[in-house]
C-alpha cells in the first residue's frame, strides 16, 4: 500500500525548515544550508546529489538512505525546483540540481502556472500541477505504482499536506543551529491533535532524528 512521507526533512532549534531570502546564492534562505551539515557528508547524499561512491555512514547515513528506500514518486513545492515567482518567464530555468537531479523518479511540483513536463536524465521527469495538493498526490500515486510518494518540502507544502490528514510518517532532522527567522514548519499544525505521535528517536553529534507516525 502507498504510503505518503515525509523524509531528511531537517528544522533548525528554533523550528524553522529553511531560512530567510531565498535565492540563486541561498536556495536554501539565508543559513539554510547550515541544517544540512548531518546530510552532506553522507555516503547516500554524496552519491545521490554529487554522483560519488564515498561518503560517511553511521546512524546519519542509515537515516538518509531510509529516505530513498521504496520511494517512487516525489512532489515538491515550487520553491524547491527553482527560485522563480509568478509565471514562468522562459523554460531556461530547469531546477537546482543540474543535469541529473538526485530524485530518478516521477516528480511534481506544485505550481500556479502550467508548464510543460520536464524530462532530465536519469530518469527525472518534472510534472506541473496547477490543481493543488490533492491532484499532485492523485497523480503521484500513480506515477508510484503502489511504492511510496515522498513530500519533499519546502515548510509550506509540508504543512498543507499535514493540514489535510494526507501524511502517514515523517522523518526530521533537528539540526543544533538558531535560524531565528526563516520558514516555520508547524506553524498552526497541532500534530497531537492530528493523531500523530513520537515513534522513534536518536541523536548524532549532528543532529537529533525523529520519526513521527500517525496512530
Amino acid at each position: 500500500m502507498t504510503r505518503v512521507r515525509v523524509e531528511s526533512f531537517t528544522i533548525s532549534l528554533d523550528g524553522y525548515g529553511a531560512g530567510p531570502k531565498q535565492d540563486l546564492e541561498h536556495p536554501l534562505g539565508v543559513g539554510g544550508t547550515d541544517l544540512h551539515q548531518w546530510a552532506i557528508p553522507t555516503r547516500t547524499f554524496q552519491r545521490q546529489v554529487f554522483g560519488g561512491d564515498d561518503g560517511t555512514t553511521g546512524l546519519d547515513e542509515q537515516f538518509a538512505v531510509r529516505g530513498f528506500t521504496n520511494i517512487g514518486a516525489w512532489i515538491l513545492g515550487r520553491n524547491m525546483f527553482g527560485p522563480i515567482r509568478g509565471p514562468w518567464p522562459d523554460l531556461n530555468w530547469q531546477g537546482w540540481w543540474g543535469e541529473n537531479p538526485p530524485y530518478h523518479v516521477p516528480i511534481f511540483v506544485l505550481t500556479h502556472h502550467a508548464r510543460p513536463t520536464l524530462e532530465m536524465a536519469g530518469g527525472n521527469t518534472f510534472h506541473f500541477v496547477t490543481g493543488g495538493i490533492h491532484e499532485a498526490l492523485d497523480r503521484a500515486r500513480a506515477a508510484a505504482n503502489g511504492l511510496d510518494v515522498r513530500i519533499g518540502g519546502g515548510a509550506n507544502t509540508i504543512r498543507q499536506y499535514l493540514k489535510a490528514g494526507l501524511i502517514d510518517e515523517m522523518h526530521f532532522a533537528i539540526a543544533p543551529i538558531l535560524l531565528g527567522s526563516g520558514e516555520r514548519l508547524f506553524e498552526g499544525v497541532d500534530l497531537r491533535a492530528s493523531g500523530y505521535e513520537c515513534a522513534q528517536f536518536a541523536a548524532s553529534d549532528k543532529a537529533t532524528h525523529v520519526v513521527i507516525r500517525r496512530h
